[in-house]
């Protein structure tokens, strides 16, 4: 028996959608994850781009407690990196609820 006789002597049985989700709820659980994922950017981007190099010469009227260096300075150098870390973190345990909340977590 070739392999095209084989395949129209046994059908297939339908495949479940990929991670056992419908194609309006997978619609709806990426939707949820691009709007947090476009969230973050966003803040990340505000507190890098513009607190580091728009607002710098605003926020630099201020020092950071117990350093002495210049918020503004700060948020360039280091206040940037912090804040994606923070981020970061904030992604994974909201992905981890998100991920709960339509059944697709890890075990």
């Amino acid at each position: 028996m070739t392999s095209q006789e084989s395949a129209k002597a046994s059908p297939r049985s339908p495949r479940p959608p990929a991670g056992g989700l419908c194609p309006a709820v997978r619609a709806r659980y990426w939707r949820r994850n691009l709007r947090l994922v476009v969230s973050l950017l966003a803040i990340w981007a505000s507190v890098s781009f513009g607190c580091g190099i728009l607002l710098h010469r605003w926020l630099d009227q201020w020092q950071v407690p117990g350093s002495g260096f210049p918020l503004g300075f700060w948020f360039a150098q280091q206040g940037s990196i912090l804040v994606f870390i923070g981020l970061v973190f904030f992604y994974a345990r909201r992905m981890n609820a998100l991920d709960a909340e339509f059944g697709v977590q890890e075990e």
